[in-house]
């Protein structure tokens, strides 16, 4: 439940626009007991109703080995930050569009690696971006299937 009802966003439409201007997806994963966060570059893809997020590392490390473990994900992702001023009553706050949510990590394979990270490329780069095929090989692609997800925007509305 989100305390403040009248900056919730609960659009779908309106959730994948925040997204698409968002320039990096910090994910918390689970870390005996306590979250262990990254941010991360990211891909949007939708098919459907379903919304995937798309993410790039090496092929080892500690985020692969708590995916291992456990690969419930929470995600959050921001951007529209602006300074707001209230002179009048000589205060100030900060305004942002935001999509938290939740899902589960999936491991792509060999053979859709490219494909996804295409997608994760079209985030950043309009175009269709060649890959170095060798650099695939030697890159683990993840894929994040969104279970559920609200946005929150806290804009210049005294």
């Amino acid at each position: 439940m989100m305390r403040r009802k009248d900056r919730e966003i609960n659009d779908f439409d309106e959730m994948i626009k925040i997204i698409r201007k968002c320039d990096s997806c910090v994910i918390a994963l689970n870390d005996d007991g306590f979250p262990y966060v990254v941010p991360l570059n990211f891909g949007l893809d939708i098919e459907g109703d379903q919304v995937y997020l798309y993410f790039h590392c090496a092929m080892e490390g500690k985020k692969l080995d708590l995916i291992r473990k456990d690969n419930r994900v929470t995600f959050e992702m921001d951007c529209e930050h602006n300074f707001i001023l209230y002179e009048e009553r000589m205060s100030c706050t900060m305004g942002y569009a935001s999509v938290i949510g939740h899902g589960t990590m999936e491991f792509v394979s060999n053979e859709d690696k490219l494909k996804s990270l295409k997608i994760l490329m079209r985030q950043y780069h309009a175009e269709d971006f060649q890959f170095n095929e060798k650099m695939a090989n030697v890159t683990t692609v993840l894929r994040l299937k969104v279970s559920d997800m609200i946005g929150k925007r806290r804009n210049n509305i005294h």
